[in-house]
């Protein structure tokens, strides 16, 4: 039998893990578990009715948070020398090309997201291998292959976040942080809810938005209504 831990127990006591509670619900529920001695994430995990190995269904996008993430995202910009000041003063953390491309090729992926120019993503072609495991890859869908640089890095820095379905059909997304007051949690959900169910494919039949469930780090998942 699993011992449960002293916060864990606590945390357990607070809800019903078999009734669906709204989404503010949760939220409210969610910062109640906030005794961690770190400021731990708030995740959604949101089942689809969808078959992601049909090219499709396979739900991705992205979303710009109304309250942000609460975390400093380092954003890398792959940049010609012409854009490199616009990176910059946009509050990109690392701006250049070939050294950063062979820091990459070396092994360095210390960034959360990379941002680039269509004329550049030739050469970021041989790095697929390291950067797409990672979730790095530049793409134009989730507007991190792009000539407008600076707004770019302006959004993601501001909150903008990218998803893609998973092979089991779920989508995994963090929507902020514990510190959070419950409405910030609340709003951050609502919107990536909404956004996805907006996305629908229209190949998808039946029940689209099958489960959604609200968890932080280390704590038990809180089931959502999907009717919000």
């Amino acid at each position: 039998m699993v011992k449960l831990t002293k916060n864990r127990k606590s945390s357990l006591e607070k809800y019903d893990k078999d009734k669906l509670y709204t989404l503010k619900e949760a939220s409210d529920i969610i910062k109640s578990f906030s005794n961690l001695k770190f400021d731990s994430s708030v995740d959604l995990a949101l089942n689809l009715g969808v078959d992601p190995k049909k090219a499709d269904q396979n739900v991705r996008g992205v979303v710009s948070l109304p309250n942000g993430t609460g975390k400093d995202v380092k954003v890398l910009a792959l940049v010609t020398p012409d854009k490199e000041d616009e990176a910059k003063k946009s509050g990109a953390d690392f701006v250049g090309l070939d050294e950063y491309l062979q820091k990459i090729k070396d092994g360095w992926t210390d960034v959360d997201v990379i941002i680039t120019m269509p004329s550049i993503m030739g050469k970021l072609g041989p790095l697929g291998k390291i950067l797409g495991p990672r979730g790095l890859m530049p793409n134009p869908k989730t507007g991190t292959v792009t000539m407008n640089v600076g707004k770019a890095v302006e959004e993601v820095k501001a909150g903008k976040i990218d998803f893609k379905v998973e092979k089991n059909g779920i989508v995994h997304v963090s929507i902020g942080k514990v510190s959070f007051d419950s409405q910030k949690i609340y709003e951050n959900a609502k919107e990536v809810i909404q956004h996805i169910i907006k996305i629908k494919p229209s190949s998808s039949k039946g029940n689209y938005l099958k489960s959604i469930s609200m968890s932080s780090t280390m704590s038990p998942g809180i089931k959502v209504d999907t009717n919000i």
